[in-house]
């Protein structure tokens, strides 16, 4: 079945109520062109959202329309919070996609990340605290935590293809406990703080090809949770593949991490070109993480004019959401560089574990990139 909105004057959940009308066995909403405004969308199963070329959608910038509060992981914790933008929770057969635009009015709530400290503190402190995930209601002005852009959690079989997004309020494409996502083609241009481009969260087989992010974070996030909350949780992001992409303004190019508690393995980034941005590859954790990160392979890429570290491994994270409970170690081994280019960084490779856990297995073949301090080595084991 398709259904295709027809613009009204006034109503902003036009888009909502056609995926609403979809029977149970699903089908396709088509956005046609045109300037279109909208509050929360949420997804169901077996539902195609179509961005028709020439198609703009603005969405609301009033956090009431984000309401009531959905089940949600923020910055690696299970919370109760705002609706993202786009949302969908345990549904299988979702995709996005077409030549559109989603708009997400980001500039609106980016001042909340001067109000969060103490609901943030709040929260990623919950599961040290006892306080079951039921009681973790937020979603409030005072509370200032912002939502995802989107978010899809606990589904299945998500492909995401061909559309623009820009400026939303916080971390951008965000799929939790997924499995079976494909990110093609995607263009993510964002400009506020942690404003991450796509952060695969405790997700299995996720595959980002042939995209171009320039944000005001990390271009890519890979987590799998926070501290105590993700020790519970207790599950990795493993199988995920990053190629093709363009890195063209932002944090990092890929980062693993901080949030990594739940365990990071089996990562492939590969044939990517990353230009201006902070850092190249930043995988970064922090006593009070624990959790591992593990068989990561970063071949083929190029990396021309990085501000920092063109390759970053590091224990000693230094900045942190909230400052952590314990002192937990994370575990960094069979780390693997090779065939990767770049005509100037500050830094070339930079390594520090920690005393007791040093960084094991790191491979570095066919490196070659001009920097000003080639190689940089702490508590590395030989």
């Amino acid at each position: 079945m398709e259904i295709r909105c027809v613009y009204t004057e006034g109503n902003q959940n036009v888009i909502q109520e056609a995926v609403d009308r979809l029977p149970a066995s699903g089908g396709t909403v088509i956005v046609p062109r045109g300037e279109w405004k909208s509050g929360a969308i949420h997804l169901k199963s077996n539902v195609k959202l179509y961005l028709e070329e020439g198609c703009v959608i603005h969405f609301s910038s009033c956090m009431e329309d984000y309401l009531p509060p959905v089940f949600t992981r923020w910055e690696g914790v299970e919370c109760y919070n705002y609706s993202p933008l786009i949302y969908a929770a345990d549904c299988e057969n979702v995709t996005i996609c077409g030549t559109g635009v989603l708009d997400g009015a980001g500039s609106a709530w980016w001042h909340w990340k001067k109000l969060q400290q103490n609901a943030a503190d709040h929260l990623i402190r919950a599961e040290s605290q006892e306080i079951p995930v039921e009681e973790r209601i937020f979603a409030t002005r005072k509370d200032a935590l912002r939502p995802s852009f989107i978010q899809f959690i606990n589904c299945k079989h998500v492909t995401l293809e061909d559309f623009t997004i820009e400026d939303g309020p916080q971390w951008t494409i965000h799929p939790v406990y997924c499995e079976d996502v494909v990110v093609r083609g995607v263009t993510v241009n964002t400009k506020g703080p942690n404003t991450d481009g796509c952060n695969p969260d405790s997700c299995r087989k996720v595959l980002i090809e042939d995209c171009t992010f320039e944000t005001g974070d990390d271009c890519i996030a890979i987590n799998s949770g926070m501290n105590e909350d993700g020790w519970r949780v207790g599950r990795p992001c493993e199988q995920i593949e990053v190629k093709n992409c363009r890195f063209i303004g932002g944090h990092a190019a890929v980062a693993i991490g901080s949030g990594m508690s739940g365990g990071i393995c089996d990562i492939w980034i590969h044939d990517c070109v990353a230009r201006g941005t902070e850092r190249g590859i930043r995988i970064k954790s922090m006593r009070g993480r624990g959790g591992y990160v593990k068989r990561v392979n970063v071949e083929r890429m190029q990396m021309d004019e990085i501000e920092k570290e063109a390759i970053e491994v590091s224990m000693n994270y230094g900045s942190s959401t909230a400052v952590p409970v314990s002192q937990k170690a994370p575990e960094f081994s069979e780390l693997r560089f090779a065939h990767i280019r770049g005509n100037h960084a500050a830094i070339g490779v930079s390594l520090c574990g920690l005393p007791e856990s040093p960084l094991r297995e790191i491979t570095l073949e066919d490196v070659s990139i001009a920097a000003e301090d080639p190689l940089r080595e702490e508590y590395v084991e030989k």
